[in-house]
């Protein structure tokens, strides 16, 4: 590597950020949207379970991965992250499809059921915009075989990733009565 040639993962971190801010300003858009925009007769109500069901996807996934890395066995934590990474993929798609045409859902629950479905809403949400560029710079650290940065990583992005993919089933449970 000669001076002035950025090392691998740093190379990418424009990417990396532009990406980031560019899926949480999309997604942020998205609640801002006024009203009911649809598309005809296409019924999109299928779209919140198939949500649930990626983000129980990737929840299994990350835990394979964690169980794998444990093991040393890179090859297996790579092809569950690359899995992971894949399913949040079809996630993003599906929610920005479905956020962008169908209607809101208010949550119509009371008494303590509301309070603790709006602390899982809020903290996955905070927590979503968090995961975007912390799983990218994951994933770019890990693949160009950057160890100590990719633990460095990790340490934060496991926890705080399997919390989101976990609290977005907890929360389509939560409000799927009403909608």
């Amino acid at each position: 590597m000669t001076a002035g040639t950025p090392k691998q993962p740093q190379r990418y971190t424009a990417l990396v950020v532009g990406l980031s801010i560019a899926v949480n300003v999309l997604v942020a858009v998205l609640f801002f949207l006024p009203g009911k925009r649809g598309v005809g007769n296409l019924d999109l109500t299928f779209l919140p379970m198939l949500n649930a069901v990626l983000n129980s996807l990737t929840f299994i996934f990350l835990l394979s991965a964690l169980a794998a890395i444990k093991r040393r066995d890179i090859q297996t934590h790579r092809r569950f992250i690359l899995s992971a990474f894949t399913s949040t993929t079809l996630f993003l798609l599906s929610y920005v499809t479905y956020h962008a045409l169908a209607a809101s859902t208010k949550y119509g629950g009371a008494g303590p059921m509301r309070s603790l479905y709006f602390f899982f809403l809020i903290t996955h949400i905070v927590l979503a915009v968090v995961i975007v560029p912390l799983a990218l710079f994951s994933l770019v650290s890990g693949l160009s075989m950057q160890t100590a940065r990719h633990r460095k990583f990790v340490r934060w992005t496991m926890p705080l990733w399997l919390y989101v993919s976990a609290t977005g089933v907890v929360v389509y449970l939560m409000i799927r009565p009403f909608y």
